[in-house]
């Protein structure tokens, strides 16, 4: 039966493990609805982005693309094809900050499913044999393939899991429901807003190691958020504290003062994937990119021991 608006409404979660994380969503339903439907298709879509973009599974398409021969065209689902072409165009519009072809670097340092630890000659031959995706991968959703034209080893981290939370919007909405909010880690989406007509409150986490606590609260309503900082994961090489997120520029992990930038956009895969690119461009370059494509973005910056933050678009002061 159709929600007329005179239905009381009440607050339901369901939540279930993914992508060595937890999805989440906060929803709103009238009486009688179906809460099992639900859960059982939000898990399977999780699943299915899970099953295709993962660097953990050996048997993932994302890894088959890997693993194939540069110049050989590989067959993809759809869903897969749409964000490498999405991954390329902002990689391209950040002029490589946004790095699909981080792979190996990843796995060099130790954050990827292939070592815990930093392997020096890992390292140096990952940083020699370094191409950016959207230089060297081709994508062809007409016949629904891809290819590389060089060695490359691409990780989708920075983008797949904004897509799934895309994809979880849509099986909400085909289950009529109008009030959400869809979480996996660091990126959200409201649907909407609350039942009473309130935005959706999320808290914006402080990027202080450590230490979990929320620096302010961000109000949402049909939006996307996502956070990329240095604070969560992250290595100690000799003095220095590296993070896991990697500067294919520079064929190493980012090394600058932003602690931490947020990203505000329609799409949550959009709103990951500019949250990666524009902390790797950094405190001057970021913003700069950031202004011209007309971002929303709120950097946090570290100086002199203490954080400054600074915002643009809907997070200007």
């Amino acid at each position: 039966m159709p929600k007329t608006s005179s239905d009381p409404v009440a607050e339901s979660t369901l939540s279930g493990p993914t992508m060595g994380t937890r999805w989440a969503v906060r929803y709103q339903a009238p009486p009688g609805f179906d809460h099992g439907a639900l859960s059982i298709g939000l898990a399977q879509v999780v699943a299915r982005v899970d099953a295709q973009m993962s660097p953990w599974k050996p048997d993932s398409d994302l890894m088959r693309l890997n693993r194939a021969e540069p110049g050989q065209w590989v067959a993809l689902p759809e869903a897969m094809l749409e964000v490498l072409a999405r991954a390329l165009e902002i990689g391209a519009l950040s002029s490589g900050a946004y790095d699909a072809a981080v792979g190996d670097l990843v796995n060099a340092w130790g954050f990827g499913a292939t070592a815990d630890a930093p392997d020096p000659a890992a390292i140096r031959r990952a940083a020699g044999g370094h191409r950016p995706a959207h230089l060297w991968l081709d994508v062809d959703p007409a016949q629904g393939r891809a290819r590389k034209r060089a060695p490359l080893c691409l990780d989708l981290c920075g983008i797949a899991k904004g897509y799934a939370v895309d994809r979880m919007a849509q099986v909400l909405d085909r289950h009529g429901i109008d009030h959400a909010l869809v979480s996996l880690d660091g990126e959200l989406r409201a649907c909407g807003t609350r039942d009473d007509g309130r935005p959706w409150a999320v808290a914006l986490e402080s990027p202080q190691e450590g230490c979990r606590a929320a620096h302010g609260v961000i109000e949402l309503a049909d939006l996307s958020v996502a956070t990329s900082g240095d604070y969560r994961r992250w290595v100690r090489v000799g003095d220095e504290r590296l993070a896991h997120t990697m500067d294919g520029r520079r064929a190493a992990p980012v090394r600058n003062p932003v602690a931490s930038v947020t990203v505000l956009a329609t799409d949550c895969m959009d709103a990951d994937a500019w949250a990666t690119a524009l902390l790797v461009a950094g405190p001057d370059e970021g913003p700069a990119l950031a202004r011209r494509l007309e971002l929303d973005a709120l950097f946090l910056l570290r100086r002199e021991g203490r954080l400054v933050e600074f915002g643009l678009g809907r997070f200007a002061s």
